[in-house]
């Protein structure tokens, strides 16, 4: 077998459960199979598969590999379709992944008229605080709010956010206003763990210069969503640090006040990545086709996350 029949194979004896099942499927011997996933493994280096008399179990690297090699093999058979002129229009499963609140705003209102648009497709859309492995999770498209490694994955950058820190008015007046970073050391501070997951928030260098600040605090309270971070610090528990789109209505309407402003950090880009070669699918390039400007545009039109003012009582 040559090296795609090798990885069709494996991916056949995963599903079958055995060698000689996806032996049977191909119309090739059971030997045949063991050689071909054989091959593999010498070429990765690594076992892919545990084999007894009665059963296969992936290994960690065999779980790996098979999501990249399940990818390929439908990359590959798409392009063929498509070569042949079978596949004009977008169809099949598109997943595609974003933080939470970020694609609660500007990507599901964009997932409803793909979907309008298309109706072949079904799309899975996984809002998630946390980095995703778009290969080894099977994401076709991924947002992502941070610098980007290199990587194999292609990144067209959407705009830009900021990291700001902010409490009510109400915790304000009772605990005052810090106006230096380490100042905040003696506040209590809310900790929304994606954003910041150690207990050291970083600051730029401000108006005085010299080096980044690094402040060392005690939470009261750690939790994994902004929006329960800045429902806490509207309710006067402290102060939290957010993105700017995410408390950028609380700063307008001013159940929040933004902090410390002369110190904060460079922004923090935002991209939409997807594999290297998943543009050859029709879901994947229609979907980044219609993103892309629609999501500049809204960031772009975004209210900006303003210094805000305590409301006069």
């Amino acid at each position: 077998m040559d090296r795609l029949q090798a990885m069709e194979a494996f991916v056949l004896a995963v599903d079958q459960g055995s060698l000689s099942s996806a032996a049977r499927t191909l119309g090739v011997s059971p030997a045949a199979v063991t050689r071909a996933v054989a091959s593999l493994e010498a070429r990765v280096g690594a076992q892919l598969l545990r084999r007894t008399t009665r059963s296969l179990a992936l290994t960690e690297v065999g779980e790996r590999y098979l999501a990249v090699t399940r990818r390929v093999l439908a990359e590959l058979a798409e392009a063929e379709r498509s070569a042949r002129g079978a596949l004009d229009a977008p169809q099949g499963l598109l997943t595609v992944t974003a933080p939470v609140m970020f694609g609660a705003l500007h990507v599901r209102p964009v997932v409803d008229a793909f979907l309008a648009a298309h109706a072949e497709v079904r799309v899975r859309l996984l809002l998630l605080d946390r980095v995703v492995h778009v290969i080894d999770e099977g994401i076709d498209v991924a947002i992502r709010i941070a610098h980007l490694p290199d990587s194999a994955l292609v990144a067209r950058k959407l705009g830009e956010v900021r990291r700001v820190v902010c409490a009510s008015p109400s915790y304000l007046a009772r605990h005052g206003r810090p106006s230096v970073p380490h100042e905040l050391a003696a506040h209590r501070c809310i900790s929304f763990t994606a954003l910041t997951p150690s207990q050291t928030w970083s600051f730029g260098s401000g108006p005085d210069g010299g080096r980044a600040k690094q402040v060392a605090l005690r939470p009261v309270l750690s939790v994994n969503t902004a929006e329960a971070a800045i429902g806490a610090a509207i309710d006067g528990v402290g102060v939290t640090c957010a993105l700017s789109y995410q408390v950028a209505a609380a700063l307008r309407e001013g159940t929040l006040v933004s902090l410390l402003t002369p110190y904060a950090l460079e922004p923090l880009p935002v991209h939409l990545v997807h594999p290297a070669g998943a543009t050859t699918a029709a879901k994947v390039r229609a979907f980044v086709d219609l993103a892309l400007p629609r999501i500049k545009a809204a960031m772009a039109h975004a209210p900006r996350a303003t210094a805000g003012r305590a409301r006069s009582s």
